[in-house]
């Protein structure tokens, strides 16, 4: 609630034993127990060499049922399965190589951009812009969040993810939570969302498969709908990949520029490298990006510091352990138990890096230098998870963010933070966001210095 969330975990290994040291035991109630990590072992064995031993869990599964449903996010085994199955195929490199959709919201966010030198708070634009990118690629029409910020769709959806997280964190407390608007939000969202399954359900099977990912009005609906005509299926489906599509890239394009803004040259040397290979206008092709390693390692250390979900969890689906520290006995995990890795502490932990230097500034620093005398080792930088779960959106929001970044760096010389830059915290919903909003003034090349004008507002 103070939207401390680093130093609250951080104060539970603070805690810890030096034969365990990244690692502990929580517990609150008899047979709830919880093993808080940040061990880059536990993670790995959660994740991936553990697979099996671990999932959502049922208890999870029931408390985001209302929400996402049976969907890729909350649950586990065939279910699981078939969901990633059903949406991989839209996330396949062709299809995410056709920047049309992304060039078509952007230049909408750099009109809604006020003139050169006026505060904006860019995190709002960046929130509306990712939600229109996501409803057009899911179901080929928009909210239209940019040019119509306070639609009925965008409060309940803000509404239903604050109301979930709460319902998640608070454990035993959940029944004193009122989930009036949060009932009341899901009908808000899947009002706007069933009309377009019910469109999809009305084309023949054949038409369906007549479809191809090259067809510009091919959607992500379309390519799930040839696999289930369950209507219930195709809705849980829809709202987990938005969620997961929205606020994630947002997040990250808006401590991408809280960075940026507070350090000059590198937003000069990221500029300078965006204009040598792009120029002024010409539009990015999927290989200009992949081929801007400064742009890519801008992303990449804003990943670090800020990965998009600081913390996950997983159930313990039968008996087993965790591996321990050189000398110990493997760490006793019974079924049920819940273990809670965050991301977010872990991706902090200086010890796991090589030690400071000209070429390795403070891990604690916001430095995409490093990126290019540095690799993580493996495990130890996990901005979109791993193993069988790994986010199979991840090309599609590295390009989406890419090109957003291309596009308003062609445009605009520098950039200037204007809000109290250290007051700035983490708000954790499902996603870390900047609790203080990111209010900048962005100035084109011609444009003079004009002060600081009044603040703009949309």
């Amino acid at each position: 609630m103070n939207h401390e969330l680093l130093n609250h975990f951080n104060n539970f290994f603070n805690g810890a034993t030096p034969e365990c040291p990244n690692c502990v035991e929580i517990q609150f109630l008899p047979r709830e127990r919880d093993i808080l990590t940040r061990d880059p072992e536990h993670v790995k064995a959660v994740l991936t060499t553990q697979f099996a031993d671990f999932g959502k869990g049922e208890e999870f599964h029931e408390l985001w049922r209302p929400f996402l449903g049976d969907s890729i996010f909350t649950t586990d085994g065939q279910l699981w399965h078939d969901s990633r199955s059903m949406i991989r195929p839209m996330f396949i490199k062709d299809r995410v190589s056709d920047l049309a959709t992304f060039e078509r919201w952007v230049s909408v966010l750099l009109t809604a951009l006020p003139p050169s030198g006026q505060t904006v708070d860019i995190m709002d634009l960046f929130y509306r812009m990712t939600l229109d990118v996501t409803t057009d690629f899911l179901l080929g029409a928009s909210v239209d969040s940019l040019r119509n910020p306070k639609g009925e769709f965008v409060e309940a959806f803000n509404d239903v993810q604050r109301i979930q997280m709460m319902l998640t964190t608070v454990g035993p407390f959940r029944s004193l939570i009122s989930r009036r608007a949060y009932n009341e939000g899901i009908r808000k969202i899947e009002q706007f969302i069933m009309p377009y399954i019910e469109q999809a359900m009305a084309l023949p099977q054949e038409e369906l498969e007549k479809l191809s990912n090259s067809d510009k009005h091919f959607t992500f609906l379309h390519s799930i709908a040839r696999y289930t005509r369950n209507r219930q299926v195709l809705r849980d489906q829809i709202i987990a990949v938005l969620l997961a599509g929205r606020d994630t890239t947002a997040a990250t394009l808006s401590w991408a520029f809280y960075e940026l803004s507070h350090y000059p040259e590198k937003y000069g040397r990221l500029r300078d490298e965006i204009l040598n290979s792009v120029g002024r206008t010409r539009t990015p092709t999927y290989e200009d990006l992949k081929n801007m390693s400064y742009l890519r390692h801008t992303l990449n250390e804003t990943l670090r510091l800020y990965p998009a979900v600081p913390f996950n969890i997983r159930s313990a689906l039968e008996d087993t352990t965790l591996p321990s520290t050189p000398g110990n006995p493997p760490i006793a995990v019974v079924k049920g138990d819940v273990v809670v890795y965050s991301t977010l502490s872990m991706h902090r932990r200086k010890d796991l890096y090589p030690p400071i230097s000209e070429k390795f500034e403070d891990p604690a620093i916001f430095s995409p230098e490093r990126w290019e005398n540095w690799t993580p080792k493996p495990w130890q930088y996990l901005p979109f998870n791993g193993g069988p779960r790994i986010c199979v959106g991840q090309n599609f929001a590295m390009t989406e963010m890419a090109y957003c970044m291309v596009r308003i760096l062609q445009k605009y010389e520098r950039i200037e933070y204007r809000g109290n830059w250290y007051a700035q915290q983490i708000e954790t919903e499902i996603v870390g966001k900047p609790k203080q909003g990111v209010k900048v003034a962005l100035y084109e090349e011609s444009a003079r210095t004009v002060g600081n004008l009044e603040p703009f507002t949309i």
